[in-house]
This record gives C-alpha cells, sequence and structure tokens, in this order.
C-alpha cells in the first residue's frame, strides 16, 4: 500500500506522508482483491473493523508486536479453544453500533437485547478462556475487558424485554408480561375495552337487523359505525336515529355515533396511551442503566473485536500455512520463501501453485545499512509481485499477524513507500510521468533509514535517456542519502552495471526460458541481472498483429547492433559516483565589475542620505552596469 505525498516546495522541507494512504482497499474502491479481502477472517463486525484499522496504521514497537504475536500464536496451537471462540463470537452482537445508537438516541428496543446478549456472551467466552494456561497479555487484557460489564444489567434485560421486538420503541409491545404490575393492569384496561367493541358491535346489528354493520376506526373520526349506502336512511330515521347520530356520507357507506361509543373510544385511547408511555419510560431506565456502564460496555466490545481479530489471524495461518515472523529493533529484512498473499489466494482458487521466493536486505558485512535490490527480467514475469509481496509481509508482520513464508526476520519498518503502476491525475494538470516523478521526490525526500521502498519502472514515461538518467540518479540517491531497504525493478538494463560501483547494491534478476521463440515464465527471483525484457514476446502473447510483431523484431535486431550496454558500462567508470557538485563550484565565478557594483551598494547608508543624494547615488549605481 503506498504512502504518497504532493511534490515539495521549492526549499522547504517535504511534507509528512499521510499515513492513512495505506487504506485496505483497492484503487479501484472495492474491497474485493485486496489485502483485507484476503485476510479477513474475521465472524463479527468489530473485529472486521479492528482488523481495518490495524492495517491502515501498523506498529513500530517490537514489544507491542510482539504481544499480537502471542495471542494469535495460542490460537494456531488450540484449534479447540480457536472454533469455540469464533462460535460464541458468531453470536456476539455488535455492541459498539448499539451503544452508539443509545448514547445519541436513536437506538431502540432491540439495542437493548443487543447489549443483553452481549454481555451474555462475554461470560460465555470467559469461562472458555479460563481454560487456556497463562494466557498472554493481549488475550489477558481481552479478558480483563470482557469481565467489566456487571451482570446485573443483562438479567434485568432479560426481565424486561420481551421475546419479540420492535424495530422501534414508539411501537411499543416490547415490555415483557408481568415485568412491571401497573403496565400490566393498563394493558388488560386497553384489551378489555376492545372487548367491549366487539361486542357492541354485535349488539348494535342486533338492535338495527342490519347484519353488515361494523364498527370501524380511523385517525380523523376515531370509532364510529359504518353500514353500507342502502341502510343508511333505516338508522336516521325514528326510533334508530335517537340511539344513531349521523356523521358522514359517502359514495357506498354511511357513518354514525353512539354516545356509548365515544365515551368507549376515550377509555380506549387513553389506556392505549399511557401503556405506550409506561413503555417508554421504562425504556428510558434501562437505557440510563445501560449508558452509566457505557465504558465497560465500550471495553466489551473491544475485547470481543481483538479476540476476532486474533482467531481470524490464527485461522488464516493454519489455512494458508503462515509463519510467526521474527520482529526485532534491527535493520535486518530477511525473507524465505516469501508469498504474495492476495495473489496466492486467486492462483489456489484456480488450481495453480505459487512459486515462492526469498529476499534479504539485510545490512552485509561492514555495511550499516540495508541492501538495495535491483530487479530487472521481462514484463509479466513477476517483478512487481516480488515487491509487493515483501511490502505487504512487512505490513503483516508489523499488525501482528502471521505472514506467508518459511521464515521471516524483519527490523521495524518505520515508513512504508511504494511507487508502483501507472496513473495520471488530470483534474489537477498532472500527467502520468509528472505523477510518478511526485511520488518519487517524495520517497527521495523522506525516506529513511528504517523506510522500506519498493520502486517500479521509474522513468519509464519520457524519453529513453531522460528516464535512464533519472533511475541512475534516483538510485545512487536511495544508496547514499537515503540508505534505506530498498526493491527497484526496471527495464534499464544499464543500471545494472552499477553494482560494480555501490557496494550495496544487489543485481536480481526474474528467470524465464524461451521454447520455440515463445517466452516461458518461471517467476523465480534468482541473483544476477537481465540482458533482455522479451517485450516482444510479450506483446505476441497479448495478441498483436504478426506482421507488427515480425517488424518489431527487425528494428529491435538493429537498435541492439549499438550495444548500448557496453557504453554503460564505459559511463560508469566515467562519472565519479556521486558526483554532485557544491553549489559554489556549479555557479559562474564573478566578474569584477559585479564585485566592484556590490561594494558600491555596501557603501551606502540610506538613512543618512537626502532625497538628492540617493538618486545620484542610483545613477551612480547604474552607471556601473555592464553596457548592453
Amino acid at each position: 500500500p503506498p504512502a504518497r505525498a504532493p511534490p515539495p516546495t521549492p526549499g522547504a522541507s517535504a511534507p509528512a506522508p499521510r499515513a492513512k494512504r495505506a487504506l485496505p482497499r483497492r484503487r479501484a474502491g472495492d474491497r474485493r482483491g485486496s489485502l483485507l479481502d484476503a485476510i479477513d477472517c474475521t465472524v463479527t463486525s468489530a473485529g472486521s473493523r479492528l482488523l481495518a484499522q490495524r492495517l491502515a496504521a501498523p506498529l513500530t514497537e517490537p514489544a507491542q508486536i510482539g504481544r499480537r504475536l502471542d495471542a494469535v500464536n495460542v490460537f494456531v496451537a488450540d484449534s479447540a479453544a480457536r472454533e469455540d471462540i469464533r462460535a460464541i463470537l458468531r453470536g456476539a452482537p455488535d455492541m459498539t453500533r448499539a451503544m452508539a445508537r443509545l448514547s445519541v438516541g436513536r437506538g431502540g428496543p432491540r439495542d437493548l437485547a443487543a447489549l443483553r446478549d452481549g454481555i451474555l456472551a462475554a461470560d460465555q467466552a470467559l469461562g472458555r478462556l479460563s481454560a487456556l494456561d497463562q494466557p498472554p497479555q493481549e488475550i489477558a487484557a481481552a479478558m480483563a475487558a470482557l469481565a467489566r460489564p456487571a451482570r446485573a444489567l443483562a438479567e434485568e434485560l432479560s426481565r424486561a424485554l420481551d421475546e419479540q421486538l420492535p424495530l422501534i420503541k414508539r411501537d411499543g409491545g416490547f415490555v415483557r408480561s408481568g415485568y412491571d404490575s401497573t403496565l400490566d393492569e393498563t394493558r388488560n384496561l386497553r384489551d378489555a375495552s376492545r372487548l367491549v367493541v366487539a361486542s357492541m358491535q354485535a349488539r348494535y346489528a342486533d338492535q338495527t337487523g342490519v347484519k353488515a354493520l361494523k364498527i370501524r376506526h380511523n385517525n380523523v373520526l376515531g370509532y364510529f359505525v359504518e353500514v353500507t349506502a342502502q341502510h343508511g336512511d333505516k338508522l336516521m330515521s325514528a326510533p334508530l336515529n335517537a340511539t344513531f347520530i349521523h356523521r358522514q356520507t359517502l359514495a357506498g357507506q354511511v357513518r354514525f355515533t353512539t354516545s356509548e361509543l365515544g365515551e368507549i373510544e376515550a377509555k380506549i385511547a387513553n389506556a392505549g396511551e399511557r401503556a405506550l408511555n409506561l413503555e417508554l419510560e421504562i425504556f428510558d431506565r434501562l437505557c440510563g442503566q445501560a449508558l452509566a456502564i457505557g465504558d465497560d460496555l465500550r471495553a466489551a466490545a473491544h475485547g470481543f473485536a481483538m479476540l476476532d481479530v486474533a482467531t481470524a489471524l490464527a485461522k488464516l495461518a493454519v489455512d494458508d500455512n503462515y509463519i510467526r515472523p521474527e520482529v526485532d529493533g534491527s535493520l535486518g529484512f530477511a525473507i524465505e520463501g516469501g508469498r504474495h498473499p492476495v495473489v496466492e489466494q486467486a492462483l489456489k482458487r484456480e488450481g495453480q501453485p505459487f512459486i515462492a521466493n526469498s529476499c534479504d536486505l539485510s545490512p552485509t558485512p561492514g555495511h550499516k545499512s540495508g541492501q538495495l535490490w535491483l530487479l530487472t527480467g521481462p514484463n509479466m514475469a513477476g517483478k512487481s509481485t516480488f515487491l509487493r509481496q515483501n511490502a505487504l509481509i512487512a505490513l503483516l508482520a508489523q499488525i501482528g499477524s502471521f505472514v506467508p513464508a518459511t521464515r521471516a526476520r524483519i527490523g521495524i519498518v518505520d515508513r512504508l513507500f511504494s511507487r508502483v503502476g501507472a496513473a495520471d491525475d488530470l483534474a489537477r494538470g498532472r500527467s502520468t510521468f509528472m505523477v510518478e516523478m511526485v511520488e518519487t521526490a517524495a520517497i527521495l525526500n523522506q525516506a529513511g533509514e528504517r523506510a522500506l521502498v519498493i520502486l517500479d519502472e521509474i522513468g519509464r514515461g519520457t524519453a529513453t535517456f531522460d528516464g535512464l538518467s533519472i533511475a541512475w540518479a534516483a538510485i545512487e540517491h536511495l544508496h547514499e542519502s537515503n540508505r534505506c531497504r530498498t526493491l527497484f525493478a526496471t527495464h534499464y538494463h544499464e543500471l545494472t552495471a552499477l553494482a560494480a560501483k555501490l557496494p550495496r547494491l544487489f543485481n536480481a534478476t526474474v528467470r524465464v526460458k524461451e521454447w520455440h521463440g515463445d517466452v516461458v515464465f518461471l517467476h523465480e527471483v534468482l541473483p544476477g541481472s537481465a540482458d533482455r525484457s522479451y517485450g516482444i514476446q510479450v506483446a505476441k502473447l497479448a495478441g498483436l498483429p504478426p506482421a507488427v510483431i515480425s517488424r518489431a523484431k527487425s528494428v529491435l535486431a538493429k537498435l541492439e547492433a549499438a550495444d548500448r550496454g557496453q557504453n554503460a558500462r564505459a559511463l560508469v567508470d566515467d562519472l565519479p559516483l556521486f558526483a554532485v557538485p557544491s553549489r559554489a563550484a556549479a555557479e559562474p565565478a564573478m566578474s569584477k565589475e559585479a564585485e566592484e557594483l556590490i561594494a558600491a551598494v555596501k557603501a551606502l547608508h540610506p538613512d543618512e542620505m537626502t532625497p538628492r543624494e540617493a538618486m545620484d547615488a542610483l545613477y551612480a549605481l547604474k552607471a556601473k552596469l555592464p553596457k548592453g
């Protein structure tokens, strides 16, 4: 994941890179195919969020990383505990989200139920974790967090909340019968009144002889008697009009009310409103109890997330054969049998193996700084994959995860810089090459000795010799000034000659094999350098017309006759290593006239001069300027 910054202002210090560039999503914006998607085996939303946060902010303290690795190691070794905890976590609700909604007054009965279930799940998890023999510090911290919420709240919520809960508290009906006697009495009155309405409807139907008579309700009229239009005149005639009072006539119905119905409606409305108000009072009281121990509940939610991440990374390690890395405060960087976590999973789904490769950027004997690997080889051979996999392994190690390798020893990386791929930013007036240079400038201005830098194809977006010159100078700067651990992939084979002059520069290449005019990619990284890029073979694989391929081969044969490699080796001998002239040497010598002019200006005393004297001095200085 890249950590890029805008170009520095001339004369000013370069700005710090934006740390949250290391987001767990692809450049296209979706999560599928990203590192987070490849390693996320969490079973809760809180665990997934915590894993994403750790990816965006890896640790730089070996002791803290070691504590996280210890927690993962426990669940790697104890598969039964891992699966039991994951089963408990699957049933645990998202307490963090529930607390957030309750805190801002937007919570509902289901949020209270989530807190209840979360506390009960915490008790289950504690019971299972207590069987561990001397749990490491990270797991012990999670256990302490899970033990904080009072079980009394869960018991109170279990007594208060019904089995079926509405989404919104205003709907009512979420308090269990028997929890509050006053509420039960009010509900009985409300329900009994409704039975009275049903019996009243039957009595009115017998009284009027209208079997289709109904007592209905709406928010405008309240309760009313409704008959069809053909029976409306009957109810409006004596003697029934003494009982039934006309309210409304519609196309097919006539509506009436009675004094008895009005009295019953008042009782029903008061009972229903009173029951709802009592439930809302109970909800507010329970919500207040939960918010009073909000810190404990949030701590428990974080404890769940910590356990989820630890067990998820342990499952990943077991399923995909990851190993525990050694992380220390050195400048070491030695990875044996490293694999790209995302690409490996994609190949596994297709039934294909991933070719593992090793990388050692550790300081060599006699040198205090890490190595700079110059990687050459054809397109499609795996150079970019190799660069990224080593960066991702370092990132995984520093979030406290096992890594895809057979052995890994990583000295703390304080900054991870990446210059990979091609993209423009035309809306801000930046071409593809300008974006490449902006990102390269950020790396060269900011990378320190503890940084890890991966660069892919620097200088390819401009003219050949311009690009070669930029890449040449960048390698020298990384070697002599930044002195950081670096992987530098390039198609400029001339750069491999620098290994003769730069002691920490190591040439590596990706192995390929030609077979009947085609190229076979073996994806193995070996010491050495490539003498060609096989670009025409790759173009053929891409489907370029045969006429284009034939013409390209003809042109290439003529260009290779110039033997630019020999010229590059001669150039290394001609250019002194890192020959950056000083500013004094770079500027031309000052002329005698300029020296006299400076001396005349220094002799002036403006505060002591009259306006006339100042004008005379100005004309005198002008006269000293060189003619023309």
